[in-house]
């Protein structure tokens, strides 16, 4: 029995587009020879012309199922709201451990999250850590069926700004 083994590296290829120290954490082959990479930062995504980062606090929500990986990520608007794009998908011919990765990275992500109500609807109010930044950022992402309106953004502008101040009050003090 072997106790120590050599894990598979992703081709030198997709290395070239992570910074110089950004580390590979999971990883995966698409039918097509191009690979979906998981790193601190976020998932390098195959795209037409080149991996694109998309950061961990941008992913909405990802799902891996049936050998394959859809991803919906949310756009950030005004550093206010969050919409969702079109969700993306990947075939993974190779999957390794990258779905479990990915479903533990945005979770670790994800600090807090409440429904609350806004004027027309609801808004899911979260907050989410950067990766390689200090604290938490906080963002709402409007329910289906609420109005993106002047009013409902005044709203959810203010109960952010509680949220924020709460957030810091419940914080122990930081500084060493």
């Amino acid at each position: 029995m072997r106790l120590f083994h050599r894990r598979d590296s992703p081709p030198t290829d997709a290395l070239a587009h992570l910074d110089a120290d950004e580390r590979v954490v999971s990883w995966a082959d698409t039918p097509s020879g191009a690979v979906v990479l998981a790193t601190p930062r976020g998932l390098w995504w195959p795209t037409e012309n080149a991996p694109r980062l998309i950061g961990w606090q941008q992913v909405a929500k990802a799902v891996g199922r049936d050998g394959g990986l859809t991803l919906t990520e949310a756009e950030i608007v005004d550093d206010l709201l969050m919409v969702e794009r079109r969700p993306v998908a990947a075939e993974l011919s190779v999957p390794r451990d990258l779905p479990p990765t990915v479903r533990k990275r945005v979770e670790a992500n994800i600090v807090r999250s409440e429904l609350a109500p806004v004027p027309g609807g609801s808004a899911r109010f979260v907050a989410r850590r950067i990766p390689g930044q200090d604290g938490v950022r906080w963002w709402a992402r409007l329910e289906a069926g609420t109005p993106d309106t002047g009013q409902v953004r005044s709203s959810v502008a203010a109960r952010l700004a509680s949220l924020r101040a709460d957030w810091e009050r419940e914080q122990p003090d930081q500084r060493w």
